[in-house]
């Protein structure tokens, strides 16, 4: 299905609209859309937000690692994005590993090192994924490398609110805390998401539509930020790549 844009520049889109002026919000390394998508934020709504893009040079504060845990910890941290392998009902995801053994995986992955702590720090963690297969959204994960959701009892400052993907948004909702149908992308249908999910979406009736990138977002996206990434060195090379030169 042919639309004006790329799969990487719609999510970028997608994540840029989750970002709130004069907030914190932070992506890990090798997080070239959600970097994408916080530096149109800037651009366009948000001017005075916050960013900090791990593996930058040019948008990270702090020296160590340690400090943007320190920040976290103590709640700073207004949006998180974040990824996974396998994401589940219940919002928990796995970038561990695959297979039911876990002293023997099928495939072992390399973690993620912090998202399981800032998962529960964030205020508000927005998930994506680059594809929308069985293979990824599963009934339940191998390995829970963090909870979408827990228990009142257990302290955290925040849930997954979302997550995006190239055919459709997720919604958490809580109570009960499983994902949700939230709205679909066009030119795609509710049995294309329904078909290529595997758990229930609750879905009853037909669900909104997802705005479409606008010309002056994708225009932005392609002339401000593309050069921004390539001139700071902030996944320039997937920049020049993967955002089409206006």
């Amino acid at each position: 299905m042919s639309r004006p844009y790329s799969d990487d520049e719609l999510l970028a889109v997608l994540l840029s609209r989750e970002v709130r002026d004069r907030e914190v919000t932070a992506c890990g390394a090798i997080s070239m859309i959600p970097a994408a998508g916080m530096l149109l934020a800037r651009e366009t709504h948000a001017p005075d937000a916050d960013l900090i893009i791990l593996g930058s040079t040019a948008f990270m504060p702090f020296h160590t690692s340690r400090q943007f845990h320190f920040l976290c910890q103590r709640g700073d941290l207004g949006l998180f994005f974040l990824s996974g392998v396998q994401i589940d009902r219940f919002g928990n995801y796995n970038l561990h590993l695959l297979g039911k053994d876990v002293d023997r995986p099928e495939v072992r992955f390399p973690g993620g090192y912090g998202g399981g702590m800032i998962f529960y720090a964030a205020r508000r963690t927005v998930m994506f994924r680059t594809e929308h297969t069985l293979r990824c959204f599963v009934p339940k994960v191998d390995f829970i490398s963090s909870c979408g959701n827990s228990p009142e009892e257990v302290r955290r400052f925040g849930r997954l609110t979302r997550v995006h993907t190239p055919l459709a948004t997720l919604v958490n909702t809580v109570p009960p805390g499983e994902l949700r149908l939230g709205s679909v992308h066009p030119p795609y249908t509710l049995d294309d998401v329904v078909q290529r999910t595997g758990f229930d979406l609750g879905v009853s009736g037909e669900p909104p539509r997802t705005p479409e990138p606008t010309a002056e977002e994708l225009r932005v996206l392609r002339q401000v930020v593309r050069r921004i990434m390539i001139e700071t060195d902030t996944y320039g090379d997937w920049a020049a790549k993967n955002i089409q030169a206006a």
